[in-house]
């Protein structure tokens, strides 16, 4: 079958293009941004597309020929107005895929529980009947929390247990669940392709455990070497506490704060239905755990940036697994060679071009605390090379004339690496950004990166600036000759 996967940026959508590959499937990934598909490097035969499911005129292409579509998409990074954008985008992709054909869509929902559930939980609930309600039969799993690498609910006990050895916490930590393996939860979204009888059926999903939130963070600290102290506290309600983890975790705010908030009530299972169709042996949650930890170890690197990459948080998994981002970028109709020129020479005795007193105060602060400085300067001869260290820098990634990627070997709390980019989106007029990727240690990571933001937009603007007025120069001075 053509598969298409609605939210193949996400993390169950990055697991499960390959899995559907390795099915056998033809597999078209669909996100809203193309480069983060590509960046994924999935292979020749995983076709990648830009699409929008608020943007109704980009489905039909996406669509187009599919004979099944896996729709994971919401919109919590959004903020309040995320159930408005959901239920939105779930009507217009209800009727593009009507219009498209498809014979069936598979839907990952969330758990509901007996009483009314949070915002979150209503939305989830909510876009499986609007999907429903067209005439695309639909098929809903329901699934809790998703223990792998990228679950926003797994990525904030990573951050709790590595960087907090006391918290206390709301009465939510007691309330249980049954967390699924990443892997499970691919395997049941494969598997259900293959069973008609699931057709139109809403199925609950979970994993062999049954467990509360302060048991999760246990026992994940006792499988990395943290044991963490949790002190439940009844006034402490989940707004509260999902206003402090945007100091300890990286977590997007406006997720965390969503996921919190449907913390409240006890989300067990009835998979009896599914597990008929469908029989398979589940992880318990140490297992998921490990599964997770080691996946990130052996996972196949790249130089690109993508979230999550173990090479950018320098292999270290108590650095988070999301990172803040600080992106710049100016527009010219210099050439890409003129600007390569610039970007290819940044550093040394050639310094940052901009303000480069500060990158200078930076490196003697790293030399005072024990770091590289800015004693090792360019390599000899010039020229970038994979590998080379550059001031404070080591390059990871070089693709001349286009991108220039470095990691920071400075001390820091966190990883980041530091991204030069050059595109040709229209004739003549090119786009050049600088791109911080920062994974955070915890709170001081945090703290870190939102005091010397400032600063740091202000350095990156002037460089994007300079970079600019260096390389038109440098042509109308070519063109003078």
């Amino acid at each position: 079958m053509l598969a298409v996967v609605f939210g193949a940026t996400g993390y169950v959508g990055t697991n499960l293009v390959p899995a559907l590959k390795a099915a056998g499937h033809r597999v078209r990934a669909v996100g809203r941004r193309l480069d983060a598909l590509e960046a994924r490097e999935w292979g020749p035969d995983v076709t990648c597309l830009k699409a929008d499911a608020l943007r109704p005129e980009s489905l039909p292409n996406a669509l187009a020929g599919a004979d099944i579509a896996y729709y994971l998409v919401h919109s919590m990074a959004a903020g309040s107005r995320f159930p408005e954008l959901d239920r939105q985008a779930a009507v217009n992709f209800r009727e593009a895929a009507a219009k498209a054909g498809l014979r069936r869509i598979i839907y990952l929902g969330a758990l509901q529980p007996p009483a009314q559930g949070s915002v979150h939980i209503e939305s989830r609930r909510e876009t499986g009947d609007i999907l429903r309600a067209g005439s695309v039969p639909v098929t809903e799993l329901r699934a809790g929390i998703i223990i792998g690498p990228g679950s926003a609910a797994f990525e904030v006990i990573r951050d709790l247990v590595f960087h907090l050895p006391a918290m206390v916490t709301p009465r939510w930590v007691r309330s249980r669940t049954q967390p699924i393996a990443l892997d499970d939860i691919v395997t049941y979204l494969v598997r259900v392709l293959e069973v008609d009888a699931t057709v139109g059926g809403i199925f609950e999903v979970g994993g062999a455990d049954v467990l509360s939130y302060a048991d999760m963070m246990r026992d994940f600290g006792a499988l990395v070497g943290r044991h963490p102290r949790i002190l439940p506290l009844p006034m402490l309600s989940p707004h509260l506490s999902s206003l402090w983890l945007s100091l300890v975790t990286a977590v997007p705010t406006n997720v965390a704060r969503a996921l919190i908030g449907g913390l409240e009530h006890d989300l067990l299972v009835d998979d009896q239905a599914l597990r008929a169709l469908i029989p398979m042996p589940l992880k318990s949650y140490r297992a998921a755990v490990e599964t997770a930890l080691s996946a990130e170890k052996n996972a196949l690197e790249r130089p690109r940036w993508v979230e999550g990459s173990m090479l950018h948080r320098r292999n270290r998994p108590d650095f988070a697994f999301y990172a803040k981002h600080l992106r710049v970028e100016g527009k010219t109709e210099a050439s890409a060679d003129a600007l390569w020129r610039q970007i290819g020479s940044l550093g040394g005795e050639n310094g940052y071009y901009f303000l480069d007193i500060l990158w200078q105060m930076r490196g003697v602060f790293d030399s005072l605390v024990g770091g590289v400085g800015m004693r090792r300067g360019r390599p000899a001869g010039g020229a970038l090379a994979v590998g080379d260290a550059l001031d404070f820098w080591r390059v990871i990634g070089l693709e001349p004339g286009r991108r220039l990627t470095l990691m920071a070997e400075m001390r820091i709390p966190g990883s980041a690496t530091f991204e030069l980019e050059i595109r040709s989106p229209l004739e003549g007029v090119r786009s050049i950004s600088v791109t911080a990727h920062f994974h955070p240690a915890g709170v001081a990571g945090i703290t870190y990166w939102n005091a010397l933001l400032p600063i740091h937009k202000l350095l990156f603007y002037g460089l994007i600036r300079e970079i600019i007025r260096r390389a038109e120069r440098d042509e109308r001075e070519a063109a003078l000759r």
